[in-house]
Formats: C-alpha cells, sequence, structure tokens
C-alpha cells in the first residue's frame, strides 16, 4: 500500500507562520517576481522540458513539482521531480513504480486524494495495463491531510531543502532536493507515523 502526494517547492523563500490581527492579513514582498514573470518563465520551463524531456536544458523557472509515496509500513519514499502536474507525468510516475514492484508479484494499491490528474482518463489504459496487479483507492473529499503521512514528510522535506533560502536558479533547487531525497533513503529524515 502506497500513500501518494504532490508537493510544489519554490526557488524563493516563503514565510512559514506569522501573526496578523483578526480578519486582517498583511501583504508581504514574498517574491523578487510579478504573477506574470512567474507565469511567463513557469511557460518557458514547460516549453523547454517538453521539446527535450531534459532537466539540462532548462534555464528558467519558479516552481518545482515532486510526485511521491511512502510504502505503508516500511516507510520508504518513491518520488519523482516533474516540471509540472498533468496526467502525463503522473501516468510515467506509475510506470516507474509498477517497474519496482514487479519483482514482487503482489498488488500495488495506492491511496490517493481526488485531484484531476489522479482521476484523468489518460491513465484508464496505464491500470489496465498492469492487469490488475496497480488499483488507485481514492480518498474521501475534502478528508483533509491527517489522512495521508507523506503530507508530513513534505514539511520536513522542505524544512531540509532549506527554509528561508532563495535559489539562484531551478537547477540548484534541483539537485538540492535530489540529495535530501536521496538521504533520506539512507538515513531518513521523518518518521512516519500510522
Amino acid at each position: 500500500m502506497l500513500y501518494v502526494d504532490e508537493t510544489v517547492l519554490w526557488r524563493f523563500a516563503l514565510p512559514r507562520a506569522g501573526w496578523w490581527r483578526t480578519a486582517q492579513r498583511a501583504r508581504l514582498p514574498l517574491r523578487p517576481l510579478s504573477q506574470s514573470q512567474i507565469k511567463r518563465e513557469e511557460a518557458l520551463k514547460r516549453q523547454a522540458w517538453r521539446s527535450y524531456r531534459a532537466w539540462s536544458r532548462i534555464t528558467s523557472g519558479v516552481l518545482l513539482s515532486v510526485i511521491g509515496a511512502v510504502q505503508y509500513g516500511t516507510s520508504k519514499v518513491f518520488y519523482k521531480i516533474v516540471p509540472h502536474f498533468d496526467a502525463q507525468e503522473f501516468r510515467q510516475y506509475l510506470h516507474q513504480v509498477m517497474a519496482t514492484f514487479s519483482k514482487t508479484g503482489k498488488d500495488v494499491v495506492m491511496v490517493v486524494d481526488r485531484s484531476g490528474i489522479h482521476r484523468a482518463h489518460k491513465l484508464d489504459t496505464t491500470v489496465d495495463h498492469d492487469d490488475g496487479k496497480l488499483r488507485l483507492h481514492f480518498l474521501p473529499a475534502h478528508c483533509g491531510h491527517h489522512l495521508n503521512p507523506i503530507e508530513g514528510f513534505w514539511r520536513v522535506m522542505k524544512d531540509c531543502i532549506g527554509a528561508g533560502r532563495c535559489f539562484a536558479d531551478l537547477q540548484l533547487l534541483y539537485h538540492r532536493t535530489r540529495q535530501v531525497l536521496m538521504a533520506h533513503q539512507e538515513r531518513p529524515i521523518y518518521a512516519f507515523h500510522w
């Protein structure tokens, strides 16, 4: 049984907590980029990814997306760093996970939320391709994060990557994220509570 979820990492430092008066929230200058600049950089990142499908070709971007799953009982994390979330990237992630578990001969049950990429029709062929070895189990709507143990892992991972730190470009954030995720496989940074 795998608990699956996605998270987004920013190149820029974001405040983790703050205090405001009731019904008021201060507007902090969080990012050196405007919304239009962020959208433009993300569009350039997607365009570079589609044409080359290589991280070395991405020269701009603000967001780094990670798809991950934790295995029930063993606390092993399976992850894939993707340029953006869509059904195609999630489909490739499913193939990656099934390649890992194909040697065991056991069925894989993935507990997912009701996100659009988890319910896309593109996934039907992938689920059918694995001959009943892969099943997606959907969490109830509006259930909150307490039913998915990987949510706590994302919080600890973001702290390890560098809470309050800005990265000069997306490549540095990508390499730091891979470093933290690979270090977790050797010495866990988070103890999952079931």
